[in-house]
């Protein structure tokens, strides 16, 4: 075996893989380690192959006592398997082998909880362990991710030497900062795995409705797309399905490969944990939260079936092609802002509940390369997050306000239009219906308050006074019975 490696890595499947390669890429020693060998040795035979550089950089061991000997000290070990019981597991059999000072790297998608518990657990040992997001899918992890490593500081440097000449390169720098103390980097993760639930949704509502509503093809709806991102909603998700709409079907002559993918999927992700932490916060993310939604109904799809034969609506065409475009357009951009500001604005309700201290304008920043909701539209939102000042929420951010007023008529226009054809836009309807609470001084929640009041003796406060108070209601309504032998209509 070669002399003293730099980093280990467990977990050698697509993301660890493409991970330890790009290690090897940019000079550094790895020692890499699978549960399953043959997964190693494929790796290793990968290597030979001139497309991958970094030749001789990696060496694969079959038991984790020999990646412990292969590391130099202090030992960093990053860990790449499938979040929940294996990333235990793995610690169970790990942890014991290692020494006091030695650093564990969790780069699953791993729940905050859990992260916040294998902290504390670790430590007994005297190992400190680590969250840090990962994203950028299988391309992003070869060439460069982006980074969000939180826990102790100090930590965080001696890994920044290591993971900075791996990390994604945006105009503003690498893609990787501290997130902040504790479990912070898997909850910085966690809320960009939510955005883009929610972007993706809200560009698939955006081509149903070009499809669907508009009846425009695929070709079309593709430039509409391209157009898009030569414009404010330039991203990479906006690219991808630039070409996604009009890629042709690559079995066969079946047309459109899009029409020949299933509509349906599982209920699983990572997404569906930032309502989870939004309800423990007392955050509303209502957008992300119908992402959510829409994938979980999309899981019934004998349900769905039967439902459409049954209330099918009658086609209505949309009027004006070209203004219907443009409207779209606008709620697009109008409902990826508060879908941001919902994002951001749990990320800094944790980072102030939660302790983590992080940078919000940072966060920003490491997301605009690297990433699957890398855009643009980032530097926009790490500008307004970098004032000082800064806004509270995103929609209080003079830009941002500009751009929602601009945007407010084809946003509703669009919205009208999809409920007038029965096409459904939860992202995009949710969105509206957001903004269109959170911009009122005075919601209807009082009336829920006198009811909780009347029936439980809940409380209120008023107005125009201090205080907490209950009033006697008139329960008359509530007690009176019908008279025998009345109208049974009245």
């Amino acid at each position: 075996m070669a002399g003293p490696h730099d980093v280990g890595i467990i977990g050698l499947a697509v993301m660890g893989g493409n991970l330890t390669r790009n290690f090897a890429r940019h000079g550094l020693t790895v020692a890499g380690y699978n549960r399953t060998y043959t997964r190693t040795a494929a790796l290793l035979a990968a290597e030979h192959d001139r497309a991958h550089p970094g030749r001789g950089c990696i060496t694969g061991v079959r038991r984790l006592e020999d990646l412990v000997a292969a590391l130099r000290r202090p030992r960093r070990i990053l860990v790449m398997v499938k979040a929940g019981a294996a990333v235990d597991d793995v610690l169970a059999r790990l942890t014991p082998l290692l020494s006091s000072g030695d650093i564990v790297i969790d780069g699953g998608n791993s729940s905050f909880h859990d992260t916040d518990r294998r902290v504390v657990t670790a430590g007994a040992s005297g190992v400190t362990f680590v969250g840090m997001g990962v994203s950028g899918g299988a391309a992003g992890a070869l060439y460069g991710p982006s980074l969000m490593p939180g826990g102790p500081k100090h930590a965080y440097r001696s890994l920044a030497r290591l993971f900075t000449r791996t990390a994604a390169m945006a105009d503003s720098g690498p893609c990787i900062t501290y997130c902040g103390r504790g479990s912070a980097g898997h909850f910085v993760k966690m809320i960009h795995n939510g955005i883009e639930y929610a972007d993706m949704q809200i560009i698939a509502e955006a081509q149903d409705l070009l499809r669907n509503g508009l009846g425009l093809p695929a070709s079309a709806i593709s430039d509409v797309f391209a157009e898009w991102n030569a414009g404010e909603l330039a991203s990479y998700l906006m690219a991808i399905t630039a070409d996604i709409v009009r890629a042709p079907d690559d079995l066969g002559e079946n047309g459109l490969l899009l029409d020949q993918i299933d509509d349906v999927t599982g209920r699983t992700g990572s997404g569906r944990m930032v309502p989870q932490a939004a309800l423990e916060l007392g955050i509303a993310v209502p957008t992300i939260t119908a992402a959510v939604d829409a994938r979980l109904l999309a899981s019934l799809p004998e349900l769905r079936q039967r439902l459409a034969r049954r209330f099918a609506p009658a086609p209505r065409p949309m009027p004006q092609r070209r203004a219907a475009v443009r409207a779209i357009g606008e709620a697009v951009l109008a409902a990826k802002i508060c879908a941001y500001a919902q994002g951001f604005q749990l990320l800094a309700e944790a980072a102030d509940v939660l302790d983590y201290g992080t940078d919000l304008a940072e966060v920003a920043r490491i997301w605009k390369a690297g990433c699957i909701i890398r855009s643009e539209f980032l530097d926009e939102v790490r500008t307004a997050l970098a004032r000082a000042p800064g806004p509270d929420h995103l929609l209080q951010d003079a830009a941002f306000g500009r751009t929602i007023r601009r945007c407010l008529g084809g946003w509703r226009r669009t919205v009208q239009r999809a409920t007038a054809q029965g096409i459904a836009l939860p992202a995009i309807s949710a969105s509206l219906a957001y903004f269109d609470t959170v911009r009122r001084a005075h919601l209807p929640t009082n009336v829920v308050q006198a009811q909780r009041d009347l029936f439980g003796a809940h409380g209120y406060q008023r107005r125009d006074r201090h205080g907490r108070f209950s009033s006697s209601w008139s329960v008359a309504s509530t007690t009176r019975r019908r008279p025998k032998g009345g109208d049974r209509h009245g």
